[in-house]
């Protein structure tokens, strides 16, 4: 007589969607429809990625059609914000038909010192969704967690308008992003590991041991601890091993090749993150940060400093080639 089979576990994808809330990050409209997660996220990057390609042609001629037909009162500079906003907004709405969560829309990362213009910004942006008949309860306006970020945030969540504090990688901005009522944080995952990489020469080869990974992980508990309801969505993976490491987080945000690699794969995957146990994870103090906390706290942070200007410097870059395709379009006859 055989010897009975094995049960095959079911897939990682679907075991993770188990433990955590899955949400896609990309721009491309049909990998969300393939993947069928519950939130996505998009930013400048994969906003220029998907417009570039042609099956997304005509969410770009409706925003230049949009850019074109503003007042003649408009400069050509704001004439341009206006068509990149609707741009964005155009991804989003199409987004929003596939997945029955959030979808995170991003502001100009240019203006992540400036409160005044990030507000007028994400005002907009809400109301172009309005105008499409998509409600603002479906959007998360994603801003970068510099203090003058956290602070329109805690503004717009003021107004009932959600929140995404991104370019996240210390608890410091964490702490600062809880207490200024965000919906949700992006702490990234890969970006830390880069960093720490590149300054110690290690591989970190273990997930165990990846200071990406770590630095969600006491979020995580220190969020639980305290009673924020702010979601911890980690971020930024560079491979399979970090998010499975993170398993139970409240959210996790995972490119559609990482998330095919989950669908691939069928090892065991156990529960990592729990709230009940967060006190366990945290173990140091309840901080408190106003201005002068937060920009010490980032000074003494040479990682998370340097990881926040770079990440606002390449989205800014991917938002001027972007800009340039459409300043071209809207100056045609």
């Amino acid at each position: 007589m055989s010897a009975p089979k094995k049960a095959k576990h079911v897939d990682q994808f679907t075991a993770l969607g188990k433990l955590t809330t899955l949400v896609c990050d990309t721009g491309d409209v049909e990998a969300i429809k393939r993947l069928k997660p519950t939130d996505a996220t998009t930013n400048p990057s994969l906003i220029f990625k998907a417009a570039s390609l042609p099956q997304y042609l005509s969410l770009v001629n409706d925003a230049v059609a949009y850019g074109k037909a503003l007042p003649a009162s408009h400069s050509d500079s704001e004439r341009l914000a206006a068509t990149m906003d609707r741009l964005a907004v155009n991804f989003g709405a199409e987004i929003t038909k596939i997945v029955p969560g959030y979808v995170s829309t991003e502001v100009d990362a240019r203006l992540s010192y400036d409160k005044d213009e990030t507000l007028k910004r994400a005002r907009r942006i809400i109301g172009m969704y309005k105008e499409l008949g998509i409600s603002k309860d479906r959007i998360l306006i994603k801003i970068a967690s510099t203090w003058e970020g956290i602070k329109a945030a805690e503004a717009l969540e003021q107004e009932g308008v959600k929140t995404n504090l991104t370019l996240l990688f210390s608890l410091a901005q964490a702490v600062a992003a809880a207490e200024a009522g965000a919906t949700l944080i992006s702490p990234f995952v890969g970006r830390i590991l880069d960093w720490w990489k590149k300054e110690t020469g290690k591989t970190f080869a273990d997930a165990e041991e990846d200071p990406g990974v770590q630095s969600v992980r006491q979020i995580y508990g220190y969020y639980k601890k305290y009673g924020y309801e702010t979601i911890v969505m980690g971020a930024s993976f560079r491979n399979k091993g970090e998010i499975t490491a993170l398993a139970g987080c409240d959210r996790l945000t995972i490119s559609p090749g990482l998330l095919d690699e989950l669908k691939d794969c069928h090892d065991p995957l156990p529960r990592v993150l729990e709230a009940s146990k967060a006190a366990a994870v945290y173990g140091g103090p309840k901080l408190h940060m106003n201005e002068k906390a937060f920009r010490f706290a980032m000074n003494a942070d040479a990682m998370a400093t340097d990881k926040l200007a770079e990440g606002i410097r390449g989205f800014a870059a991917d938002i001027e080639k972007l800009e340039a395709m459409i300043a071209k379009r809207l100056g045609e006859h």
